[in-house]
């Protein structure tokens, strides 16, 4: 297929140098055919230009509830079939990647959203599942009662990104609620959150940054809970598990890349582009829950790593 095949060898864009990445494109298909499921697939072949908006959005909806909500372990650490909270950002995810073309079903996950956002204006971490099996601990304990940053802060982040091309999820009463509760709910932060609400936060407060005139002074107060280096440890989590820069900024000419030092930035490239492994794709350095969900989370991160990559001149 044109586009995918051969090595990369460069520096980021504007470097000036050769950082010596290498990243092969050549060995990708073969691992997501042996690897990814087939959302995941399709989602590399449109990221590549050889596929079609049509056929990811057809993948998409094999993990629809009726309910307009999205369950079935497309987010792969929740493999209870009902709708979650938890699955939205996916979701958002690939109605994003099919830009322009849009889908009623984006407008009728944030009805979905909408019916089960709390009086606050947040979403709850989780709902109660209908199977518990091979499910991780963090979405089977999830709290149905109390707003989560977290959750909400990630799908109203994803959910901007899709309203720039589509009026419907623009315009959506959940979008407002969800976004005026990350607003208050970050404003009143006390001490450096946990590792996945600030980068969430982070993530969010880019998104609206050019509509939301809070959001430039909580994005500057958020980055000081950073370290210089962009690691930040992941507490509870693996004893390797970190965020990094591109966690926080993963693309270029946003907001959230003044929190980090080019430099930074640059090296977090070189990193990322290193963790390819021998047969192609990307792994997780956070835990592996069930089999299934393993085997999924190497075809998504690896097509989140390439991406990055392209967006930042690079595979």
């Amino acid at each position: 297929m044109s586009g995918v095949s051969g090595t990369y060898k460069t520096g980021p864009r504007g470097s000036g140098h050769d950082d010596g990445m290498n990243v092969s494109l050549s060995t990708v298909p073969g691992f997501m055919a042996g690897h990814a499921r087939v959302l995941d697939r399709r989602r590399y072949d449109l990221l590549m230009g050889e596929g079609d908006a049509t056929g990811v959005l057809a993948a998409l909806d094999a993990y629809r509830n009726p309910d307009g909500g999205y369950g079935w372990g497309l987010e792969p650490d929740l493999r209870s079939p009902e709708s979650q909270p938890g699955a939205a950002l996916h979701a958002f995810e690939v109605f994003e990647e099919a830009a322009p073309v849009t889908s009623p079903h984006a407008v009728a996950l944030c009805d979905y959203l909408d019916s089960v956002t709390l009086p606050d204006g947040g979403l709850p971490f989780s709902l109660p599942l209908t199977v518990s099996d091979a499910t991780a601990p963090w979405w089977s304990d999830g709290d149905a009662t109390t707003s989560s940053l977290q959750i909400t802060a990630v799908s109203a982040a994803a959910a901007h990104a899709v309203a720039a091309h589509d009026s419907a999820v623009a315009g959506h009463p959940w979008l407002e609620k969800a976004t005026r509760y990350c607003l208050d709910t970050i404003a009143a932060l006390e001490g450096p959150p946990h590792a996945y609400v600030l980068a969430f936060a982070v993530r969010f407060l880019d998104a609206v940054h050019d509509t939301e005139p809070r959001a430039a002074g909580l994005l500057k107060r958020l980055g000081e809970h950073i370290p210089e280096d962009g690691r930040v440890p992941v507490e509870g989590g693996t004893e390797s598990e970190a965020l990094r820069p591109l966690d926080f900024a993963p693309f270029p000419g946003r907001p959230a890349r003044e929190l980090f030092a080019p430099d930074v930035i640059a090296a977090d490239l070189v990193r990322l582009a290193g963790e390819q492994q021998d047969d192609g794709g990307w792994t997780v350095d956070y835990a592996r829950i069930s089999p299934a969900g393993s085997l999924e989370w190497r075809g998504a991160v690896t097509v989140r790593a390439i991406r990055i990559l392209r967006a930042n001149g690079l595979a």
